[in-house]
């Protein structure tokens, strides 16, 4: 063999080798898919490590199961809403319109590095609509590009990974962010938070320009690490590489058997609640400010929902839809009360006239950083904390009662403490499997299969948020808590 082809042979089998740092984030999904307990493990745990803490604090045991109780219920309104986030993101991705426009889009990209890459900015871009949405769709469009059978040659690892990119970057930052949706709507904020916190809008938050430059960087960027991190063609390893089976299952309605459920089957039902549903979201947004009305968490799932009952057209495609969906909220229903009753421990278990465990935190924080630098010490304690407690709207919970109390000591601007929070919260999505088992489901993947991609992304982001965390900051000028 001539040296040229020795070292065509060479470059050819190092070529088909993953990198130092792919193959670093591999090992380490397949360590925490094996040993990582479910995410209601990591919440029992926070109970208990918080009840010790309050006791350690002083606060007597009565005090502190007593608040735990009080706090069990707090959260029942936003539970139920955040359920309703999941559910109608699903029902809307499902629907048989969604589902043509994905077959559709699905033959868009001319190469398999284009397609991640169209995936990745796709799903970032919904994200901030609605997180359920972004995940369901995306997922059955990288599915669609999978089945393609004129040539296309798609790394469905990678594909799954920028699939996922919704909930690992940008979802927060969006209008499904549930720390800021609670913050916006003073029936959601617990009691104990209120005269912290006050209602923080949407105007202060997500609709911050400073919040719309994170987006877009975040985009951009990791678009580009999508593509660039891309096996090419010849080192892609497809579905069917990975004997996946990607074939379309269609869901058709039985035929109807009893006249009984005529109405089950027409559009009249749908029809004429839509129309009810349009004149209320018309007078909505006529009577407030379009911010303010969609600020309402209310508002904005009853809108989805109408929109998923429109698309499904007859009732029983909806309800199948709905049926379907439901499972995927098991974590919320039974994790966030509790988040209630870890809040309440945090905020109302004392011992009598000493300081709460908020307060012991809130100094802690403030002891460690000062106006510049506490966005950045905030982010990294979000990040960290994130690793354990994989909840966006829960994990917001047990922050907020010490993180807003340190802003207002510091002089922070509030809502950009939320987003600080929004944006660091999302970091460790990237590598926690946790809200990555809904997207797996759909393609037939395991944890360890895109964790790979994720991570590298993960590497790449922290370094960007932190340091927009930090710059962004100094744009905005500290104001007291608004009370109702």
């Amino acid at each position: 063999m001539s040296i040229t082809g020795e070292q065509s042979s060479l470059q050819e089998k190092n070529s088909n080798k993953d990198g130092l740092l792919a193959a670093i984030a591999a090992r380490f999904a397949a360590w925490s898919e094996k040993w990582f307990p479910d995410a209601y493990v990591f919440v029992a745990l926070a109970v208990i490590i918080v009840a010790a803490g309050a006791l350690i604090n002083g606060a007597p045991v009565k005090s502190v199961a007593k608040a735990f109780g009080d706090g069990y219920w707090s959260l029942i309104t936003f539970t139920l809403q955040q359920m309703i986030v999941a559910v109608s993101g699903y029902i809307i991705a499902s629907s048989p319109p969604a589902s043509k426009v994905i077959a559709k889009m699905a033959s868009w990209p001319r190469t398999g590095r284009g397609a991640i890459a169209f995936i990745a900015f796709l799903t970032m871009g919904m994200s901030l609509v609605n997180w359920a949405v972004s995940l369901i769709f995306s997922g059955l469009l990288a599915k669609a590009i999978a089945r393609r059978t004129d040539g296309i040659r798609m790394d469905y690892r990678a594909a799954g990974a920028a699939a996922y990119l919704g909930l690992g970057c940008t979802w927060a930052l969006g209008l499904s962010s549930a720390a800021a949706q609670l913050q916006a709507n003073v029936a959601s904020i617990p009691k104990a938070l209120l005269p912290i916190s006050g209602i923080i809008p949407f105007t202060e938050t997500i609709f911050l320009w400073q919040s719309g430059v994170m987006a877009l960087v975040l985009i951009v960027v990791s678009t580009c690490v999508c593509y660039w991190s891309a096996p090419t063609d010849k080192n892609a390893k497809t579905a069917q590489d990975m004997d996946i089976d990607v074939s379309l299952s269609t869901v058709t309605l039985p035929k109807r058997e009893r006249p009984g459920e005529w109405l089950e089957y027409s559009p009249v039902l749908t029809i004429l609640i839509v129309a009810l549903g349009a004149v209320w979201v018309v007078q909505e947004f006529a009577e407030k400010n379009a911010i303010l009305a969609i600020s309402n968490l209310n508002t904005y799932n009853f809108i989805l929902l109408m929109i998923g009952l429109l698309l499904h057209w007859r009732p029983k495609s909806f309800l199948n839809a709905a049926a379907k969906a439901v499972p995927a909220t098991t974590g919320i229903l039974i994790q966030f009360p509790l988040y209630g009753g870890i809040a309440a421990i945090i905020t109302g278990a004392t011992a009598v006239g000493g300081p709460s465990l908020a307060h012991v935190l809130t100094d802690a924080f403030i002891s460690v950083s000062n106006t510049n630098t506490y966005p950045v010490f905030m982010g990294i304690y979000s990040a960290l904390l994130g690793f354990f407690v994989p909840s966006g709207g829960g994990k917001w919970l047990l922050e907020a009662p010490y993180v807003l109390a340190a802003a207002n000591e510091l002089g922070v601007h509030l809502g950009w403490s939320v987003q600080v929070y929004n944006a660091a919260e999302a970091l460790p999505n990237l590598v926690n499997p946790f809200w990555m088992l809904p997207l797996l489901g759909i393609l037939g993947m395991k944890a360890r299969d895109i964790v790979g991609f994720t991570a590298l992304q993960c590497v790449i982001h922290t370094p960007i948020v932190l340091f927009m965390l930090w710059l962004l900051s100094k744009t905005l000028v500290y104001v007291p808590p608004v009370m109702p």
